[in-house]
């Protein structure tokens, strides 16, 4: 199902976004944090497969669009990660969800009071340099040269864009230092306890009925556990 949310903005304006709904209403819920950018674009089918195994065990889950995700109207250039954890917060109050799935770089947005899962989380040094170094490459093909340090240097002071997003000068300097939250109240799921190569490392959009099942399944289990 398919609804909208009232997220609000930083200039205290409200934007209607979308968000993705499955389930009946039960008092399990869980909120959906996505991987940034190209992430995202590569693992939303797969998350939404991920979503109907939740609903079949159960359990209702979310996943909202952002400001500057997918079709809102909001620039993304003048996005923050600062403003995006608001807005996470925000969005779980909203939609009374009681945890959440935060996926990569998802990770960097997780609530910290919140329980949830960290799914192969992903620091945003290591975004930023995946994200640089395949602009440096598509430059290189097209016979333009630049170097990982001036992009940088640039990127601090103006902004980039990298792989078709254009990241602001704020954003940039947040990506470059940003870490995953220590919290007790968050479980790290790797991959390898999912088994297979990560999706995100292919070319295109893809989707893996085993991974999502097995991805559903520890949640699932996890929830069953007693706190």
């Amino acid at each position: 199902m398919i609804k909208t949310w009232p997220c609000t903005l930083p200039d205290g304006k409200v934007s209607e976004e979308l968000v993705v709904w499955y389930g009946a209403s039960n008092a399990d819920n869980i909120l959906i944090i996505p991987p940034l950018f190209d992430e995202h674009n590569k693992m939303r089918r797969q998350l939404i497969e991920v979503m109907r195994r939740l609903a079949e065990g159960g359990v209702d889950s979310q996943l909202p669009d952002l400001s500057g995700w997918n079709e809102s109207l909001a620039p993304l250039e003048e996005q923050t990660l600062a403003f995006w954890r608001e807005a996470v917060i925000e969005a779980a109050q909203t939609l009374r969800t009681s945890r959440f799935l935060a996926v990569r770089s998802g990770a960097l947005l997780a609530p910290s009071l919140m329980r949830g899962w960290l799914y192969a989380p992903q620091t945003g040094p290591k975004l930023l340099r995946g994200m640089i170094r395949a602009r440096i490459f598509s430059n290189k093909e097209a016979g333009r040269t630049e170097t990982s340090e001036a992009l940088h240097e640039r990127g601090r002071a103006e902004g980039l864009m990298l792989s078709g997003w254009p990241i602001g000068p704020e954003m940039f300097r947040e990506l470059e230092t940003a870490d995953i939250a220590d919290s007790e109240n968050h479980s790290v799921i790797e991959q390898s306890q999912i088994g297979g190569a990560g999706l995100w490392l292919r070319a295109e959009p893809s989707e893996d009925p085993r991974q999502a099942d097995a991805l559903a399944t520890t949640i699932l289990e996890d929830l069953a556990k007693p706190i």
